[in-house]
């Protein structure tokens, strides 16, 4: 894989209910934007949740982080880009950007998931199946 780490990005418009008073998208949307982002990646990828748990491993957000540079309002078509971070071991770790219409970069964003083996309740390592998916 080296330095090429593997992007996808999806597209929607900001609804109304995601929005404050000021019309301004409330910060805590901000995780579900990301979420979204990385569920398309992994789709992309060829990684499901739904496999993943049925074979007993869950993928809990340990560490999530953002910045917020420019306001996005309510109507904004936005696109969120999800980059790998770096090749997973016990944890994944995906970057974010969000980019308005006009192409100018609004929000930046980190999440760390870990990999945990639900029968034991303890971390594992990233599946061998899914570092197989991410070589192709």
């Amino acid at each position: 894989m080296g330095n090429a780490l593997k992007s996808d990005e999806i597209q929607f418009r900001i609804r109304y209910g995601e929005t404050d008073q000021m019309g301004v998208v409330y910060h805590g949307n901000y995780a579900q934007y990301f979420e979204m982002g990385r569920t398309e990646w992994l789709r992309k990828f060829g990684v499901s949740y739904r496999q993943m748990e049925e074979e007993g491993i869950m993928l809990p957000v340990v560490s999530l982080s953002v910045n917020f540079k420019k306001s996005a309002r309510y109507d904004d078509q936005v696109r969120v880009v999800t980059t790998l971070a770096k090749i997973p071991s016990a944890s994944i770790e995906f970057d974010y950007e969000i980019f308005n219409a006009e192409n100018e970069l609004l929000t930046t964003g980190k999440t760390v998931l870990a990999f945990i083996d639900m029968e034991r309740n303890r971390p594992t390592r990233c599946p061998k199946y899914i570092l197989d998916q991410l070589q192709n």
